[in-house]
């Protein structure tokens, strides 16, 4: 019998043609309690689509597999999908793409490219000229996260003769000595020596809202916030208020707390770079994230396991 492969959402072309090689696949609505799951042995789905307790209770027994197109998997109940079982797979091919926008963002954000085209293109050039901003290059980057994104991050901001700091649940000792990075033992003592924060830890209990008004309040008065991680990192009511009080010199925001609604205060300010999650909207990026899902469902039926393994939790 031929193997059943279930969709969240409809892929292009491409990645269903590739997929269809290993089943019949089916776009299913996860939200619809009517879906018809019944004989799946694989679930593809993507970052924005959870996949939670409730569905995971209703995979069939017949499910292997839940194949994630991205590389973080806050969205999966990893717990359930580890009591019934079921394998999970990321696609991390993201680190380079990402990191590059993380740098773009900083740029933008710290010298106000936004505002100043924003006011060019309003007709205001010399208004847009005065858009003062603030220095990058040789300034203090605190990474939170030296993991391979945050290490790519670290990595171009040496070509900005930046100072690299950087915090954890570990040191990383070959990377510090690669990277000329320090590393700080607690939050608190990189957010106070930091001129630009960028966030690069994964989303769990423990980091929800790492970046809240009491760590805010430990960042240098006139510090960026730089997020391409994930938005509930950050306690965007808090960011809003250390924001409208003048405590930070600006934020960089790729990902936000309530994806895909933003909170409507932050278009207010004129040092805020807003972007919507695009830190691996690249052409090479994105074919790359397909050949490997397609790639960890084809491990899957092939041997039974995935290529790209996420630990249960």
């Amino acid at each position: 019998m031929n193997r059943a492969i279930g969709v969240s959402r409809q892929f292009p072309e491409p990645i269903m043609a590739a997929l269809s090689e290993f089943g019949d696949v089916s776009v299913i609505d996860p939200a619809s309690t009517n879906a018809a799951l019944a004989d799946l042995s694989v679930w593809v789905t993507t970052v924005v689509d959870p996949v939670t307790q409730g569905l995971i209770d209703r995979f069939p027994s017949s499910l292997g597999l839940i194949a994630s197109i991205g590389v973080g998997v806050d969205h999966i109940d990893l717990a359930a999908a580890s009591r019934r079982g079921i394998a999970v797979s990321n696609t991390p091919v993201v680190t380079e793409d990402t990191a590059d926008l993380a740098m773009a963002l900083m740029l933008a954000t710290c010298r106000r490219l936004s505002n100043s085209e924003r006011l060019l293109r309003a007709g205001e050039f010399m208004a847009g000229a005065a858009s003062l901003g603030q220095r990058v290059h040789g300034k203090t980057l605190g990474i939170v996260g030296l993991g391979d994104i945050g290490q790519a991050v670290a990595k171009r901001a040496l070509g900005f003769d930046m100072s690299i700091a950087y915090t954890g649940p570990r040191r990383k000792i070959d990377a510090e000595a690669r990277l000329e990075a320090q590393y700080y033992d607690s939050l608190e003592a990189l957010l106070g020596c930091s001129d630009i924060v960028s966030l690069h830890c994964s989303l769990n209990d423990s980091s929800r809202h790492l970046i809240n008004k009491e760590s805010l309040g430990w960042m240098k008065p006139g510090a960026v916030l730089i997020n391409t991680g994930r938005g509930a990192l950050v306690d965007e009511a808090a960011l809003v208020q250390a924001l409208r009080e003048g405590h930070l010199g600006g934020a960089g925001l790729d990902v936000f707390e309530f994806e895909p609604n933003v909170s409507p205060e932050l278009h207010a300010f004129d040092n805020v770079t807003l972007l919507p999650h695009i830190g691996s909207a690249t052409v090479a990026c994105r074919a790359d994230m397909a050949h490997s899902v397609v790639s960890n469902v084809a491990a899957f039926v092939k041997t039974g396991a995935p290529i790209d393994v996420v630990p249960s939790r």
